[in-house]
């Protein structure tokens, strides 16, 4: 078993930035791999970013690359997401997830966080 905790979301305007943070407890934080997803009101779930075991790999989905920056630290049993130049559409909740047998890029991992929910107003 493995617990994530999300922080840092909030109400931001279009252009700011935010850095969201997920602090994991249990297991050897470096036997997931770690992803965000997030989810709009009246939206499914969705991938945002994915980052690999040993962080040497991220992966984006294709709205927030060159935005957004995926980043783990081991030591710290924590995984980041840096936003910048925030737009209305990445308003949503903001979940972090792990799985230790893939890197995720679609909603279907082992453990999720409660989220944290991001506004960004226009």
């Amino acid at each position: 078993q493995v617990q994530l905790v999300e922080s840092g979301g909030g109400l931001v305007s279009a252009g700011d930035s935010l850095r969201l943070s997920c602090v994991a407890s249990g297991r050897t934080f470096s036997s997931f791999a770690m992803g965000w997803f997030r989810q709009a009101p009246g939206k499914e779930r969705e991938f945002v970013a994915a980052i690999t075991w040993g962080g040497q790999t991220s992966y984006y989905t294709d709205s927030v690359k060159g935005r957004f920056t995926i980043s783990r630290d081991n030591a710290k049993n924590t995984v980041w997401l840096q936003m910048n130049s925030l737009k209305s559409e990445d308003t949503a909740v903001y979940y972090c997830a792990a799985d230790s047998r893939r890197v995720g890029v679609d909603p279907i991992m082992d453990y999720w966080g409660k989220g944290t929910l991001v506004t960004v107003s226009s």
